[in-house]
């Protein structure tokens, strides 16, 4: 019996991952779960999922959402704020991690979970990119096991060969659906909305995800994540444009073979991976009809109209504290735009003005990353108020 601590309950990860979990009783007990502000929501989970603990985010939250819990007669401990998530990711009553927080908010719990020796399921791609050096090395230093569950990573661990038998591999290969603006020229994305960039062709997603996805910047922070998961420089990682989203990564050997995952567009076949590894089970995910599919597509990305793309290389190449500053300044920028007070396009004109006008640190320490985590957010809000100028 695996007993499962989620952190993002409330969020798309966490009810895919949830559903999994329901289907196999026998296997998965849910100890432990987490929302940001969604009390409503965290006090349903409760009442089917019965967890010990339970923590809900904003602090502000924390009387209604005990008041909640008494008034349902359960008996799950309420916890609140950014401490708590730390400490129930490494309370020894759970043996796996779910990191699925959004953002940079999730770094700290990752970490706490890393340092606990964890099976970590890791849905948060922003804790790679921020702090990808530090995570891999307290995980290697704890016994922690990382399982990707972004599709795309998920796809690359199941085509890898076993650890320490991983030579031969030549490159990587992230596939992207393109978005919603796949084939628009840059001209043509001025006046798009959030609401069309949120409208993504195949995955159900969060609105900042599905921005990311729309400007190919969920690309670029993946190829960073690619780096430090699976130890290849950038330019043995690259990306493809595959539209159907059925061939979900590939990794491609020095003897000409090339190994690809496939599978329909849902979260849950990778979830499931993650959460009964090295075994597999029913997901509730149908299987791909391949001659329904009928074809797969392929093109190269569109670099000129989606330059996140290219800034997320950049600060790869850059290394130390340049991803960390990269991740900050789309946050903001993502944040802005959705909020209705930036252009679509000036996303990558905010992230690249921050990177150029930070300087790049070593990035072998938290302290020194959150600092620049923070200055870089200052730097991006302060650019965005010049743009609005």
């Amino acid at each position: 019996m695996r007993r499962i601590a989620l952190l993002g309950a409330t969020g798309s990860i966490g009810r895919s991952a949830l559903d999994v979990i329901a289907r196999h009783p026998e296997r998965f007990e849910v100890v432990a779960l987490s929302a940001q502000n969604r009390v409503d929501d965290l006090l349903d989970l409760c009442e089917r999922f019965r967890p010990a603990q339970a923590v809900i985010g904003d602090a502000a939250n924390l009387p209604v959402f005990e008041a909640g819990l008494r008034s349902r007669g359960l008996q799950t401990e309420a916890l609140a704020g950014s401490v708590a998530l730390d400490q129930i990711a490494a309370d020894p009553g759970s043996d796996t991690v779910l990191a699925a927080i959004v953002g940079a908010a999730g770094v700290s719990s990752t970490l706490a979970a890393a340092r606990a020796g964890k099976r970590l399921l890791l849905a948060n791609k922003e804790s790679v990119v921020l702090a990808g050096q530090v995570l891999m090395r307290e995980a290697a230093a704890h016994g922690a096991k990382i399982l990707p569950i972004d599709s795309e990573h998920n796809a690359i661990f199941q085509c890898l060969p076993a650890e320490g038998q991983r030579r031969g591999i030549r490159r990587l290969i992230l596939t992207a659906s393109g978005g919603p603006f796949r084939g628009r020229s840059r001209e043509s994305l001025r006046e798009v909305t959030p609401e069309q960039a949120c409208s993504h062709p195949n995955w159900v997603m969060g609105r900042k995800i599905s921005v990311d996805s729309a400007t190919l910047m969920n690309k670029g922070l993946e190829v960073i994540e690619a780096h430090h998961l699976f130890g290849l420089p950038g330019e043995r990682i690259e990306v493809v444009v595959h539209p159907q989203s059925t061939i979900h990564s590939l990794v491609d050997y020095v003897d000409g073979s090339m190994l690809a995952q496939l599978g329909n567009p849902d979260m849950r076949t990778a979830l499931a991976y993650g959460l009964a590894w090295p075994e597999r089970i029913d997901s509730g995910v149908a299987p791909l009809d391949l001659c329904a599919q009928a074809r797969f597509d392929f093109e190269e990305p569109d670099r000129e109209a989606f330059p996140c793309l290219d800034l997320a290389y950049a600060a790869l190449k850059a290394g130390g504290t340049a991803p960390a500053i990269l991740n900050a300044a789309n946050e903001v920028a993502v944040a802005a735009f959705l909020a209705g007070s930036l252009p679509f396009l000036a996303i990558a004109d905010v992230i690249n003005a921050t990177l150029s006008e930070l300087p790049t640190e070593p990035a072998d320490d938290l302290a020194v990353l959150l600092a620049c985590d923070d200055q870089a957010r200052r730097m991006a809000r302060e650019w965005i108020k010049r743009m609005r100028a």
